[in-house]
């Protein structure tokens, strides 16, 4: 059960925000925890000759980063009882031989907004806009990306 209070939420209250960046080497260390080495997430002329710009970072690895936000604010991770979302652009992550290193990631957004709460439940779905942060434009990722937490009643 999570350590936040249910009688403490509002509909419409932010629970944080917070920037998420991956590099190629991240996407290396995922695939290899994952199990996932399809090249589209190492290999730029694969990527290219599937019809992509280039490599793109997992959908778990980009699912999984952006509910990070809603397990720490609930105190604990075990509280998210439900968590959907739907994949709406990839994540590019640029080469590091491409250019000076700080344009070496992809850097994502996550902002956690309380969608609703459900007093019998005592529950709160925590709504997550997830946003590509790139070259000045904002592109959402990931599309009704909600988590369900359960809350205490103090």
């Amino acid at each position: 059960m999570s350590t936040r209070a249910f009688a403490e939420l509002d509909k419409g209250q932010t629970i944080g925000t917070r920037t998420v960046t991956f590099s190629r080497a991240d996407l290396i260390r995922y695939a290899a925890a994952s199990g996932d080495h399809n090249p589209i997430h190492w290999n730029e002329r694969f990527a290219a000759e599937v019809g992509l710009d280039g490599v793109i970072a997992h959908g778990m690895l980009t699912m999984g980063s952006a509910v990070d936000l809603v397990s720490d604010w609930a105190g604990d991770p075990g509280a998210v009882v439900d968590y959907q979302t739907r994949f709406t652009r990839p994540v590019p992550v640029p080469d590091a031989a491409a250019g000076p290193p700080e344009e070496a990631t992809a850097t994502l957004e996550v902002t956690g907004t309380v969608g609703r709460l459900d007093e019998q439940a005592q529950t709160a779905r925590i709504d997550l806009t997830v946003e590509l942060l790139q070259g000045g434009q904002r592109t959402r990722v990931l599309a009704k990306s909600q988590a369900v937490v359960v809350l205490t009643q103090r």
